[in-house]
């Protein structure tokens, strides 16, 4: 199993982080090490004093495939959940401005949060969820797949030019605008559709 991400997928958040915004999309990966499930906490790495929580919609892969056409794209998915895709921003910024990967950033362990996940067909159009994130009950990102620069459709298809997507991958799609740092102590619940999927602490 592999973690694929999409960075800049909501053009407001591309434009919080002083970012462009993409003509196509940005992937990144990470390893089946950096998952955490079951709302179990999330203990801060010591190599970082700035980890950012970013709430995004995560597709499950159901069935291999390659050199998808976009319009089979939905096939390739059954289930949706929720994903913290947790970040160590001081590292990435280092990284950005030299010009290298952002692995060590992004792929550190647990830096994946992913919630259970319910059926596709429990949601009438993937273009009109809600999702939402509070810390210590304040909002801090709401987001809605109506704003989506590219579709789970052409993200599929895009990624699967270029790497094979295999039963049980998982695809985080991006976050909207309001990420920020976590501390000790805090609390994260999301939500989508209203539906709470996440509900752990940060150590």
């Amino acid at each position: 199993m592999k973690i694929i991400a999409i960075g800049r997928n909501y053009a407001a958040h591309a434009k919080e982080l002083n970012n462009e915004v993409p003509s196509k999309p940005i992937i990144f990966l990470k390893p089946d090490t950096a998952v955490l499930k079951d709302n179990k906490p999330f203990y801060i790495p010591d190599f970082s004093s700035d980890i950012h929580y970013e709430l995004e919609v995560v597709l499950k892969v159901c069935k291999e495939g390659k050199h998808i056409a976009e319009k089979f794209a939905h096939n390739y998915y059954d289930e949706i959940g929720l994903g913290i895709d947790f970040t160590a921003r001081d590292i990435q910024s280092e990284h950005k401005e030299k010009g290298l990967p952002w692995e060590l950033a992004k792929a550190f362990d647990n830096s994946a949060v992913v919630s259970n996940f319910l059926p596709k067909a429990d949601f009438a159009d993937m273009y009109q969820l809600q999702f939402e994130l509070q810390i210590n009950k304040e909002t801090r990102q709401n987001g809605h797949t109506s704003n989506l620069l590219f579709s789970f459709e052409k993200i599929i298809a895009f990624v699967s030019q270029y790497i094979t997507l295999k039963k049980g991958d998982l695809i985080f799609t991006g976050t909207p605008e309001g990420v920020g740092k976590v501390n000790t102590g805090d609390h994260l619940e999301a939500w989508l559709e209203g539906k709470q999927l996440l509900n752990f602490n940060v150590k």
